[in-house]
């Protein structure tokens, strides 16, 4: 971030915002994605409650709303009503999910925490019987054991890239590896069957690398030794065609565009989606306990893991018929 912008960013949040976010970034360890989401949220909240509170004229844009001047007076008459009329306004006014309304809401509940117990500007939190936008569960979308085979062998070993794109699909498809820990891999953190990676709030976590791993590594590698790049960029594992670190956007369309070429025509099948393939593979046909797949993806809490403990239909059709019962008739 250059001057002028840091100094723009310093003038339009109120100094409490930046606390936080200091705060969150130094001390509690969040991603700076996260920082960003609280950032935004927070942005959108007090504008809502200036305009709900009719502190500013109906004429101003909603975006243009200044909100710079929230001082702890404002924040100690934050109420209860008030947060759930801000999540309704972004429900029906902005066509906000469940989803990103949930986000929110963990976001401001995080935010008067501080005030009140690290802070301490404020005597009663006005968030503690908030309660959470209920989102439904949806099973992970993922690809078969099947179908993930033939994205590997269905790919063009004539492409220049291909050594590259194969290594990546092979980590996505064996780790579940988070689409930021990938790209953000270095050669200094692969130790023989070992593979250090940054995970969420920036945390360490030690990959153990398998068979097919460590080759489809090895083999990039002898592509990969020979690029020449900047020596700010020689530690990254995965360089792109112009010799930076591939990016998260390269990433995304050259999973997408495999994914074609394996005759899998679903939009839904991103990197996001072979982290779900990964998990329900490795717990399905692996037979990986819950805890270990927890440690292995990274997840902080195990409720987070057990969306991959599904069951599909098939699976229940044979389990009725191991009833003793099932054959008995008349």
């Amino acid at each position: 971030m250059d001057n002028n912008n840091a100094t723009s960013f310093y003038e339009i949040y109120p100094e409490r915002v930046l606390d936080f976010l200091n705060y969150s970034s130094t001390i509690r360890g969040k991603s700076d994605s996260t920082i960003e989401a609280y950032r935004y949220d927070l942005g959108l909240f007090f504008r809502f409650l200036k305009k709900h509170r009719k502190l500013v004229s109906s004429e101003i844009p909603f975006n243009e709303i200044l909100i710079h001047d929230v001082n702890d007076d404002f924040l100690k008459k934050v109420s209860l009503s008030e947060i759930y009329a801000f999540l309704s306004y972004m429900d029906k006014q902005r066509h906000n999910s469940a989803y990103a309304r949930a986000r929110k809401t963990a976001c401001i509940k995080t935010f008067f925490k501080y005030l009140s117990v690290k802070a301490r500007i404020i005597d009663k939190d006005p968030t503690l019987e908030l309660e959470r936008p209920k989102i439904k569960k949806r099973n992970p979308v993922y690809l078969t054991l099947d179908e993930s085979r033939t994205l590997l062998r269905s790919m063009d070993k004539e492409n220049i890239n291909y050594k590259r794109d194969y290594c990546i699909l092979t980590l996505f498809l064996n780790y579940g590896m988070r689409l930021s820990e990938l790209v953000s891999i270095r050669l200094s953190k692969i130790k023989d069957d070992t593979l250090t990676v940054i995970g969420k709030g920036n945390k360490e976590r030690v990959v153990y690398l398998n068979q097919a791993s460590v080759s489809s590594i090895q083999q990039y590698l002898t592509i990969r030794s020979n690029i020449e790049t900047k020596d700010e960029y020689k530690d990254y594992l995965f360089l792109s065609t112009h010799k930076r670190p591939i990016n998260k956007r390269t990433v995304e369309i050259l999973v997408k565009k495999h994914v074609h070429i394996a005759g899998l025509f679903d939009e839904k099948y991103s990197p996001h989606k072979l982290r779900h393939t990964a998990a329900t593979l490795m717990y399905k046909h692996g037979k990986v306990d819950i805890r270990s797949l927890q440690m292995i993806l990274g997840h902080e809490n195990v409720s987070t893991t057990q969306i991959y403990t599904h069951v599909d239909n098939e699976a229940l059709r044979e389990a009725v018929k191991l009833n003793p019962l099932a054959e008995e008739t008349e």
